[in-house]
């Protein structure tokens, strides 16, 4: 089972117009960290990082992960 994330956070930050920059800044996040995830770069998705992203994206976590 595969898990995209590039795709849904790549959508969402196009549809909300925001910038990586500004989503790693509202989430606390170090680039590099939000990188590996819409690279699908990440071997364990931490929670607390998916819940910051969907509190600022304003969406559920089903809209950004996508089983392949």
């Amino acid at each position: 089972m595969n898990t995209e994330l590039l795709e849904a956070l790549t959508i969402l930050e196009k549809e909300k117009n925001i910038s990586k920059n500004k989503l790693c800044e509202a989430c606390n996040l170090q680039r590099t960290q939000l990188n590996n995830y819409c690279k699908n770069k990440v071997t364990r998705i931490d929670f607390t990082i998916l819940a910051k992203l969907c509190e600022f994206l304003d969406c559920t976590p089903n809209d950004i992960l996508k089983l392949k």
